[in-house]
């Protein structure tokens, strides 16, 4: 199992410019955003984010993947989870396996040890999102997610977790609900500002609290 959940840093990673490309201008911007959500959870106890957008292809997926990987270029200990149970794609970006993940985990069918993916990169560790489900609402508004949420806050230095769209599903608002922030993506000549302000509502609906926003592109 380790060896199948394990690969080595010089495998090529899909969109993953931070990686691929730390020098450049795409990067020192994601290295901002970081710095930007350190300055947040300097004096608190805030570990958790949650990203999404309010529509689909927005870049969400692309953005948390590079912010994971410029966390971890600092030696901070990030875990990544995909709790886009309907439309999951992290796999797809670090060129991994999707069938064994956090549904499982929340299932009690695997141990979250084994069913994380370490690709490599400092100390990065990535929870894709698992086999499929029929009802992602109801698997990620139980106590386990909860529960998974709390011990991990605790063993890492960042958690972000990748989302559905906030406008479309409901297991977003609940996911927002029980991480210490919520980063809203909006994609600059795409997301409408009816659909931003929507959203904003949905989520203060949700008792969630945006930390920011990040204008895509």
């Amino acid at each position: 199992m380790l060896n199948k959940r394990t690969q080595t840093a010089n495998l090529k990673k899909q969109n993953l410019i931070t990686y691929t490309s730390s020098n450049s201008i795409i990067s020192d911007q994601f290295r901002t955003i970081r710095t930007n959500i350190k300055f947040l959870t300097e004096e608190k106890e805030n570990r958790t984010f949650l990203m999404t957008s309010p529509g689909s292809g927005e870049g969400k997926t692309t953005l948390i993947a590079n912010l994971a990987v410029s966390m971890a270029q600092q030696k901070e200990k990030v875990l990544l989870i995909d709790a886009n149970l309907r439309n999951p794609n992290i796999h797809n970006v670090f060129k991994t396996s999707n069938d064994i993940g956090l549904t499982d985990v929340l299932s009690g069918k695997i141990s979250f040890e084994e069913a994380t993916y370490i690709p490599g990169i400092g100390k990065l560790k990535v929870l894709t999102s698992g086999s499929t489900l029929v009802n992602p609402a109801e698997l990620l508004g139980n106590e386990l997610m909860i529960d998974l949420l709390n011990k991990e806050t605790n063993a890492y230095d960042m958690v972000l977790i990748d989302s559905p769209t906030v406008l479309d599903f409901t297991e977003t608002r609940i996911l927002a609900n029980m991480c210490d922030g919520v980063v809203l993506i909006l994609q600059r000549g795409k997301t409408g500002m009816e659909k931003a302000i929507e959203a904003q509502r949905v989520l203060d609906l949700a008792h969630a609290e945006i930390v920011g926003v990040i204008v895509n592109k």
